[in-house]
């Protein structure tokens, strides 16, 4: 009777750890030109905020922007695996065997990430900057004006404008200090509307105000319109190793989360360009009441990233792709992680 009962218990029980070790077995991705951490996460994990875990997780993967065709990922439910380089014997075997495991492979190309910039990011304006003209007035003497508003400006034809110019408007911002080294670094721009000239004098205009996101008001800088604001951007990685800091946010708020504009103390001077992506982190601290002897420097904590959307010389524009843990103004951004 006992063995009729255990007979029937491995018929039950086989099928379904059977049927559990079938759904863990991983499909093997190879890495194909154009692949990026971000769209391997965003296609087989539904998460392109997944590669810090993909990262911190293979250590073969000594800086998380660059992978390279040819290199294998076990992909699981939830999780992804990079599988570590064989020697060059193994990979000769294994390409005469390839005409026989095609189907082990997954066929889709990941889509490679991109960001838009919508022309709404600001910048800062570094010691070289001059505004092309200046919003002079307003009609009846107006502090604030909006969409449709009249407006006066010292733009004319010796500046070679004419009717029908367009214009954007910016606020200058408050003076940008460097948080670390407090060194003057510029006045922070905000972009505020856009306006049309109408009537054009020899060193003056008359103009409507086409656009507005914020209020605008007599003292505003304009610069020439661009035609399309909105571009996209995609990831590039960076010829130089880049170290630098965050230096302020568009929104002047210390505490800075994904989704927030900020600038930094890197641009084009430094190597910097727009699509680098750049990792913030923060070196760890700790209390020494328990250690002996000297320590070397500790892994840095890994707090996010961003990517640049426009450089200036000495400074950029970016955009906070990624938050682990809470951001501040003053925290460290590197181009290669430790």
């Amino acid at each position: 009777m006992r063995m009729k009962l255990l007979v029937l218990l491995i018929m039950f029980v086989m099928p379904s750890l059977l049927s559990a070790a079938e759904q863990e077995e991983p499909t093997v991705y190879v890495i194909k030109q154009g692949d990026t951490l971000w769209g391997l996460s965003e296609r087989f994990i539904k998460d392109p905020n997944y590669w810090p875990n993909m990262w911190s997780k293979n250590s073969q993967i000594t800086n998380p922007h660059f992978i390279y065709p040819g290199q294998k990922v076990r992909i699981f439910p939830d999780r992804l695996e990079f599988i570590p380089k064989e020697p060059a014997a193994a990979v000769k075997a294994q390409k005469v065997a390839a005409a026989d495991s095609v189907a082990e492979t997954v066929q889709e190309v990941a889509s490679e990430k991109s960001y838009t910039v919508y022309g709404s990011e600001g910048f800062i304006a570094e010691d070289d900057f001059k505004p092309y003209g200046l919003l002079l007035a307003a009609q009846h003497n107006r502090v604030i004006v909006g969409v449709d508003d009249i407006v006066y400006t010292d733009i004319g034809t010796d500046n070679g404008s004419a009717s029908g110019d367009k214009f954007s408007i910016f606020f200058k911002d408050a003076l940008v200090r460097h948080p670390v080294t407090n060194e003057k670094l510029g006045n922070k721009i905000i972009p505020l509307g856009t306006l049309q000239l109408t009537d054009v004098e020899q060193k003056s205009s008359r103009a409507i105000v086409t656009r507005g996101t914020r209020e605008i008001s007599p003292g505003a800088y304009l610069l020439p319109y661009r035609e399309s604001r909105r571009r996209e951007i995609s990831l590039k990685n960076s010829n130089a190793e880049l170290k630098g800091v965050i230096v302020e946010s568009r929104s002047g708020i210390g505490i800075i989360a994904a989704g927030d504009i900020v600038y930094i103390d890197l641009g084009s001077n430094h190597g910097a360009e727009a699509g680098n992506m750049l990792y913030i982190v923060r070196d760890v601290t700790i209390d020494k009441s328990y250690v002996k002897g000297e320590i070397g420097a500790l892994p840095q904590e890994l707090l996010g990233a961003l990517v640049i959307l426009e450089a200036g010389k000495n400074t950029s524009t970016a955009l906070v792709v990624k938050s682990i843990d809470t951001i501040y103004k003053g925290d460290s951004i590197v181009s290669q992680t430790k």
